[in-house]
Order: structure tokens, then sequence, then C-alpha cells
């Protein structure tokens, strides 16, 4: 599929660029994108929860009442967990979340993405730029001519750019990655996905092996 080359301006260079179909023009595995995106979120949590349960609370273990007669359950200790301050009945305990995916399906998800943005005519493809210096009102320029400004963007690079990323940092609703450091997630949670042309060549050699 062919795209047409926008500049930092917004408009039209007269150039076009080549997509692969093979990563832009596939029909979309959803499961593949579902497994994908679900083991990114599951790695950004820390599984550092933890409750206490009856052998860690502090507190004595004289058995509190007589074992009969008293016309109640009977309770060994006052860490029992019926009672307040008591110990908790299979609690939260540290735990990784993550699990393993293979290659393949990564790179079936990334593609699907990618196809889902292309779809829904939300990819761009603009023109290499660079910033004298990182300056956050030339980027919030850049975002106008776009007609991203009020719209959540990912803006992918070919090479690490320290001007334009450190530009976009205060913005909440724009993101400047690296085609290496791309991810299903990214990709999906930009409403407008940015491509600036240098990463094109890398993007598709990644995903076609």
């Amino acid at each position: 599929m062919e795209v047409k080359v926008l500049n930092i301006s917004g408009k039209e260079t007269g150039r076009k660029v080549q997509l692969s179909d093979d990563v832009f023009g596939i029909e979309p595995n959803n499961h593949a994108v579902y497994l994908d995106v679900k083991q990114y979120l599951a790695n950004q949590r820390q599984g550092t929860h933890k409750a206490k349960e009856r052998a860690e609370v502090a507190g004595s273990t004289r058995k509190i009442k007589k074992q009969k007669g008293t016309g109640t359950a009977r309770a060994g200790s006052a860490k029992n967990p019926l009672f307040k301050g008591g110990g908790t009945v299979f609690g939260p305990r540290p735990r990784s979340y993550s699990f393993k995916l293979n290659k393949n399906l990564k790179r079936l998800a990334r593609k699907s993405a990618f196809s889902i943005k292309a779809k829904e005519s939300n990819l761009i493809v603009v023109e290499d730029f660079n910033f004298d210096a990182p300056n956050t009102k030339n980027f919030i320029n850049v975002l106008k001519a776009l007609g991203l400004e009020s719209k959540k963007s990912l803006f992918v690079l070919g090479d690490t750019n320290k001007n334009v990323y450190l530009s976009s940092r205060n913005l909440k609703a724009s993101s400047v990655i690296t085609n290496s450091e791309l991810s299903t997630y990214a990709i999906l949670n930009a409403n407008n996905l940015v491509l600036l042309e240098s990463s094109i060549e890398g993007i598709q050699e990644n995903l076609s092996k």
C-alpha cells in the first residue's frame, strides 16, 4: 500500500512511501493482539502485594476461652481469622504476573496492530525532522499542523533523537519512541500513529523475519 509523505507543516511533499502488505495489510488476529496486550499489562504489575496470615500477625497464642460450654464456636487464639485483628485467610502473596509468549505470536500481534491503524486511516507518514534544541512549543506546532493537538498520538523514530523526545516529554497525550521500542499496546493505545520515514525500514525488517 502507498501512503503520502507529509512534512512537519502538515503539507504533502509530493512523495509516497510503499508500506509492506505483509506488515500493514494483513487480516488482524484479535486473539494474538489480546494475548500480547495482556502480557504487556501483566509485566507492568509489581506483584508486591502481601497480607499477613494467622502465623504472621502480632498477638498471643493463648487459648482465649474454654473449648466447650460457651455456646459459641470454639476458638484457639486471638489470631483466628474470624476475629478483628486476626490473620487473613488465603491473602495475597508476592508473585510475578508475567507469562511467556513465543516470538511469532508477538510478531503477529504487532502486524495486526499496524494493520488495524492502517485500515482505520489513523496512520500518518512524516518526513524526518529534528529540532536545534528541546522545545515543547515547536513540537506542539507539529501536532497542530498534523491535526493531532487534541488526540493521543505516538511518534515512531528510526533512531534516538534526544531533542524531539525531550520536546514531547511534557505532553501527556503524545509519546515518542524508536521502532525498536514498539509494542502492540503502545500502537493501539494511541489514536494516531505517526511514522517517520526512517522508521519504516526498521519496522518492516523486524516484522518480516
